[in-house]
């Protein structure tokens, strides 16, 4: 199989910002949308193997990475507009949309808003309406990026993590690949704290039921960010969606990562199962 042509960084105008954009590979577009404290660079390693089969678009959302922050509040609906219009500037009339964690509650909005734009839709570690569970940990989460103490707010990260990574020697190594990729300048702290607030804020569990592209929601028992149970709420919310639970080590809000040989897999079949077409 020949490698997937991985193309240069470019920014795209996205209505009032520049949009930081990185994609690989050729054939129908698969829109990647990040998850809270993310830059498109998380995505260097999985992204190739998705772009097998697909034109892979990732992005930075407005505020954090390359991408500028612009002005008005950030919510996630106003975040699913922009991936509206990302679209609409790369000439993509209808795209398979995988979004993880925040950036699955971004996915949903764009599916109930922009429901011809979405071909298919892959949840990935989501929830519908925060519990007072999820509200308790992403207050915490949230705290130190709005004091500024990125010691505490990346060491609490560690949370997205199974037990067993979080305690191997490779730990130090992934930490040390991954810190460069989150965010540093004082706008891409603050922007965080925001996002934590649109994590909060984020209420579709009523709506889900409108959703009509064929959905895959996929979970991870270890997952302390966005539980089992909040998956399981929206997998039953939307009309004959799939569910792929992980269990055992490695099925932490991380699993994309911890468990990479079958989560793409799993990803790519799905896919493959809902052609443009």
């Amino acid at each position: 199989m020949t490698t997937p042509t991985t193309h240069p960084q470019r920014t795209v105008q996205v209505g009032d910002i520049s949009v930081a954009v990185q994609e690989y590979g050729e054939g129908e577009p698969l829109l990647i949308i990040n998850g809270t404290t993310q830059s498109l660079g998380f995505w260097a390693e999985l992204a190739p193997v998705l772009a097998s089969r697909h034109r892979v678009v990732t992005y930075d959302l407005r505020g954090m990475g390359g991408s500028e922050r612009g002005a008005g509040k950030i919510s996630v609906a106003s975040l699913a507009a922009d991936a509206r219009a990302l679209l609409e500037a790369l000439e993509i009339e209808r795209a398979h949309v995988l979004g993880y964690s925040l950036g699955s509650a971004i996915a949903q909005e764009l599916a109930l808003a922009a429901p011809e734009r979405v071909a298919s839709l892959v949840l990935y570690c989501t929830w519908g309406r925060t519990d007072g569970f999820q509200r308790a940990v992403i207050t915490g989460l949230a705290h130190p990026w709005r004091t500024g103490d990125m010691e505490a707010a990346l060491g609490a990260l560690g949370i997205a993590f199974s037990p067993q990574l979080l305690d191997s020697p490779e730990f130090g190594e992934l930490v040390e690949q991954l810190l460069p990729l989150f965010p540093s300048t004082e706008q891409q702290i603050r922007t965080t704290a925001e996002q934590w607030d649109a994590d909060l804020a984020h209420d579709t569990l009523d709506r889900l039921g409108d959703i009509t592209a064929p959905t895959l929601v996929i979970a991870g028992e270890q997952d302390l960010l966005t539980p089992p149970w909040q998956g399981r709420k929206v997998a039953d919310s939307i009309p004959g969606a799939q569910w792929h639970l992980f269990t055992g080590p490695g099925s932490s809000h991380a699993l994309g990562v911890e468990r990479a040989e079958e989560f793409l897999p799993l990803v790519q079949d799905f896919l493959s199962g809902h052609p443009l077409s």
